[in-house]
């Protein structure tokens, strides 16, 4: 069976697990077209990425000049079906988080997709990550009748949902998948109740080639390592304000900050500020193999998120025998177990955070390492990648049948 996935930017640091489920499909016997608005001319860290990269088919690759040809072939070809595209953007862009020209523009890239999809033969589209893929797969099916699906992750999706047209990619669409049960319940709050059924659970998932490593015992240096975008929603400002209470009580740490992000000049302005500079590091984007050594010299995870899905990050981690101090946020707390494989506190607040990374400090290396294995027996019965992505081909079958 053939089917597309259409994603905002692929391959990608952070996309790692689209890049894993795609693989799992095609071990179940499909056919991906992978489709992508950009990333042609990323710089890519990992091989898979830079490989995946070579597979992919670019929508906005070729400018404004190949959209405005991909718009003109359509309107030759079937400008009824345009003209409806058209009303249905112009109205997604009413009370939009983005003005109605960006609708335009993602009018166009569906027109673009339709050669190759058409090329492929996919039998349907899969949009992932962020609503604009949603809205482009919408809008191919108004222009080709190609029926498609789309995976909420949040928590942009769960933020602004009135002004993401959610409801109207959900009752168009064959089905949508969210990664949690928290994120099931966000799309239960805007679609009607006749299309709850729509909605279906499938975690991501992690494959055997990441976490299939001998056991590393908890290291004995006091190294704890953050792993995600620097951004708002990550928290790590509030970190690095829970490490100075730390560093003002003489308790002894490492911090490594694995990522990059709009923030990173921020941050590193307020570690000089409280002295830090000796404490904490930032690697910058880093590649999948190089965010599991940083996971294995480290004692814990921690990740003190204000808004989430349900991190990839996490699974790895817990995957990899390392406990997880975050946040009860989201979908979280669905995998994250108190005492049992990690801690949770509430986000926001910096005393509390303090008070949670000195617990994981002080706690016993032959502490760590139970809840390591009681973390990893649980992902691993909640995350096997070829099961999740059993789930999903169940999914697009039915729909194609």
């Amino acid at each position: 069976m053939k089917i597309a996935y259409l994603i905002n930017q692929y391959p990608k640091v952070s996309h790692s697990f689209i890049r894993r489920e795609i693989l799992a499909l095609e071990r179940q016997g499909f056919e991906v077209l992978r489709l992508a608005v950009r990333g042609w001319d990323a710089e890519l860290v990992d091989a898979e990425d830079r490989s995946e990269q070579a597979r992919t088919t670019y929508l906005l690759q070729g400018g404004i000049g190949a959209l405005a040809r991909a718009v003109a072939q359509v309107a030759l070809r079937t400008p009824g079906r345009l003209y409806a595209a058209l009303r249905l953007a112009l109205r997604m862009g009413r009370r939009a988080d983005r003005p109605w020209p960006y609708h335009l523009i993602y009018l166009a890239e569906a027109c673009r997709a339709l050669p190759a999809l058409r090329a492929f033969g996919a039998r349907h589209v899969h949009a992932h990550v962020g609503p604009n893929p949603a809205e482009v797969a919408m809008l191919v099916n108004a222009l080709a009748g190609l029926p498609y699906s789309f995976t909420v992750h949040g928590p942009e999706e769960f933020d602004k949902p009135q002004f993401l047209g959610t409801a109207e990619k959900l009752r168009r669409a064959a089905f949508a998948v969210a990664i949690s049960s928290f994120g099931r319940s966000q799309l239960f709050r805007w679609a009607e109740h006749r299309l709850w059924k729509r909605v279906k659970v499938v975690h991501c998932g992690l494959e055997a080639a990441f976490h299939d490593v001998p056991p590393a015992p908890a290291p004995a240096a006091p190294r704890l390592v953050c792993v995600g975008r620097l951004c708002e929603q990550k928290g790590q400002l509030l970190l690095v304000e829970a490490l100075a209470q730390l560093a003002a009580k003489g308790i002894a740490f490492e911090m490594v900050l694995a990522g990059d992000g709009e923030l990173r000049g921020e941050i590193e302005r307020l570690v000089a500020q409280h002295g830090l500079a000796g404490k904490v590091r930032i690697t910058g984007w880093i590649s999948s193999a190089q965010v599991r050594d940083e996971l294995l010299a480290a004692r814990a995870l921690v990740l003190p998120s204000f808004a989430e899905g349900l991190p990839v990050v996490i699974m790895e981690a817990l995957a990899l025998r390392r406990p997880v101090a975050t946040t009860y946020v989201a979908g979280i707390p669905e995998l994250v177990r108190p005492q049992e494989n990690g801690w949770l506190f509430p986000a926001g607040s910096v005393d509390t955070l303090a008070a949670v990374l000195e617990t994981v400090l002080a706690t016993p290396a032959a502490e760590l390492e139970r809840m390591g294995e009681a973390g990893r027996r649980r992902v691993l019965e909640r995350h096997d990648v070829d099961r999740e992505a059993a789930k999903l081909a169940g999914h697009f079958r039915e729909v194609c049948a």
